[in-house]
């Protein structure tokens, strides 16, 4: 029998405070060697499709514009973190014109097999998950490399990365979140301004740029989906913490020159894939430091005058511990629903 959580069971079950301990022990395995992440392909979706819906399916094979360019991003994430009872395989796509057809940009869902048979055990909508351990990268980092004391948050991005970070964060660090102000150049900064002050109980404010929303930040966090910085590096505060979680691809890019020369060290969830990404990638001497080297208390932040970085492009091995958690804790509460295949 398979286990079946559907994204309202996944809801019902998943709780950041109970996640950000798995997060962390991820981290610190993986950093250990105590992991298998063969690499993660990804590849354009939607090549010869029309992006409009009501085209005729037997029509030109090109979109709107008469071009042949892909839709949209899959994406393959399999991990098996050594000694669980699960192997999982993730299966990601993001779709960046998703907002205008009132859909997510990313979509995930998740497959674990049994590492004694190799059996099918679960299958789970992925994007909660995938949403919330990415936003527990962010709130661990917070609660790990910012300076001591009152954390200010600066948010580029109002979408749904945004507020998962948010969340993390406040779960993480808890009452020492003092403020956060959201900058987007859509209208939709002060929608996500609002909601993160009722959900938090924090202060949150829409701001009109980005270097009003980084003046005298203490965190800063990126959740775009850019190919062009977003925030200029040169009015970043000393000791301010950045955590950019948007760029995965050497096209896409959150963070400028500014922002990397100006940074006491730069971490990253995945060194390799990091340094591959718009963000890294123009700085070729660059060896960033493991983020499980924080976790496992072998590195950190040196001097409160100190700006640093955090990369993160997302690894399947916290898909894979997320995943198993919430499934335990559906199996305790008989939650989903089971079949067989």
């Amino acid at each position: 029998m398979v286990r079946v959580l559907s994204d309202a069971d996944v809801a019902d079950v998943l709780e950041l405070e109970s996640l950000l301990p798995v997060v962390a022990d991820a981290f610190r395995a993986d950093y250990r060697d105590e992991v298998t992440r063969p690499d993660r392909p990804h590849y354009p979706i939607g090549a010869g499709l029309d992006a409009d819906e009501s085209d005729d399916p037997g029509g030109s094979g090109l979109d709107a514009d008469g071009s042949n360019e892909p839709l949209g991003t899959g994406l393959c994430m399999p991990a098996y973190v050594h000694g669980s009872a699960y192997a999982a395989t993730k299966l990601v796509t993001v779709f960046e014109d998703n907002p205008d057809r009132g859909l997510p940009t990313v979509s995930a869902r998740i497959e674990l097999t049994d590492a004694r048979t190799g059996r099918p055990v679960a299958y789970l909508a992925g994007t909660r998950i995938t949403n919330a351990r990415t936003g527990c990268i962010g709130g661990l980092a917070a609660r790990e490399l910012a300076v001591d004391g009152s954390i200010r948050l600066a948010i580029l991005g109002a979408g749904t990365q945004a507020r998962w970070q948010a969340r993390a964060i406040r779960a993480a660090v808890g009452g020492r979140l003092e403020s956060i102000r959201v900058y987007s150049p859509s209208d939709s900064r002060e929608k996500c301004a609002a909601e993160l002050t009722e959900e938090l109980d924090v202060p949150a404010a829409a701001v009109g740029s980005p270097r009003e929303a980084i003046s005298d930040a203490t965190v800063v966090v990126t959740a775009t989906t850019s190919r062009e910085p977003v925030f200029p590096g040169d009015a970043l505060e000393e000791g301010a913490l950045v955590i950019a979680v948007g760029a995965y691809t050497p096209e896409m890019r959150e963070l400028d020159a500014d922002a990397i020369e100006r940074a006491a060290t730069v971490f990253a969830d995945v060194p390799d894939e990091a340094g591959e990404t718009g963000d890294l990638r123009p700085f070729s001497d660059l060896e960033p430091v493991p983020f499980g080297a924080v976790l496992a208390g072998e590195s950190g932040r040196s001097s409160a005058d100190d700006v640093l970085v955090l990369a993160s492009v997302g690894t399947a091995v916290l898909d894979a511990a997320s995943s198993e958690h919430v499934v335990e804790r559906a199996t305790e509460r008989d939650a989903g629903s089971e079949f067989a295949l």
